[in-house]
């Protein structure tokens, strides 16, 4: 009889021992995926950093850095790079109740793991010995290999193109959106892009009602630096559609 309720003691402790340690490893896990949703929660939309320097949009709430939501305020009528709401520039302030979030909260580093204040995460990730190793150690990007072949001549130049107000030559994306950004920047105009339709699936009938604000959104690469004069044209489409049907 002893021998049994020993036995049962044993066996009641060891079942113990197992919740507490089954409770013990759930609530780590909860505690590091918590930490990560901190980190993600406190993102910009935009840069998909830690916030610097936030800012609110008054219409729609959004929060983004004050750095990369100053291009929206560039335009005419910007609208939220998140929600597409249109908004008045005058009516974007500081976040302070996010500000203070970002000092109250701490977040682990992604390299060393090391619990940081997410107001001072960006500084640390800069200095971060290991964040730095993963970086270098990211796949680099290789451009296209020039072919010894020559390009046939029915392909469209998509490297430099015309100004569509005033018929500037020869600017790449960059120095077209920098052209009417100091040049048409109050253009009523509406004018069809010349870098969408030098693409496959451009449509050279199409006039944006707001061709800057279309520039900023849409063309923030060069389209030939990624992609090849070889790709499949209906998956060009295809990614062509998908980025319309976001910027709508």
């Amino acid at each position: 009889m002893m021998a049994m309720f020993r036995s049962f003691v044993s066996a009641s402790s060891q079942l113990r021992q197992q919740q507490q340690q089954q409770q013990q490893s759930s609530s780590s896990g909860s505690l590091a995926a918590t930490a990560e949703g901190i980190e993600s929660q406190f993102s910009c939309p935009i840069c998909l950093e830690v916030y610097h320097k936030p800012v609110s949009i008054a219409t729609c709430a959004h929060t983004f850095c004050g750095e990369c939501l100053h291009p929206c305020l560039q335009v005419t009528s910007p609208l939220c790079p998140l929600c597409r709401v249109p908004f008045d520039p005058k009516k974007v302030e500081r976040s302070s109740s996010v500000e203070k979030q970002l000092a109250s909260y701490k977040a682990p580093c992604r390299g060393c793991s090391k619990k940081v204040a997410l107001v001072k995460m960006r500084s640390h990730i800069a200095s971060c010995s290991k964040v730095q190793e993963q970086i270098a150690n990211c796949p680099k990007f290789v451009p296209v290999v020039p072919t010894s072949q020559p390009i046939p001549s029915n392909i469209p130049n998509r490297s430099t193109f015309v100004c569509p107000f005033c018929g500037a030559r020869n600017l790449d994306q960059q120095e077209l959106v920098k052209h009417c950004m100091e040049n048409h920047r109050n253009d009523p105009n509406k004018v069809v892009c010349p870098v969408c339709s030098a693409m496959p699936w451009g449509d050279p009938s199409y006039k944006s009602s707001n061709f800057l604000q279309h520039l900023l959104h849409r063309h923030k690469f060069s389209y030939d630096t990624f992609v090849d004069y070889s790709i499949d044209e209906e998956a060009a489409l295809q990614a062509a559609l998908a980025l319309s049907l976001a910027e709508n």
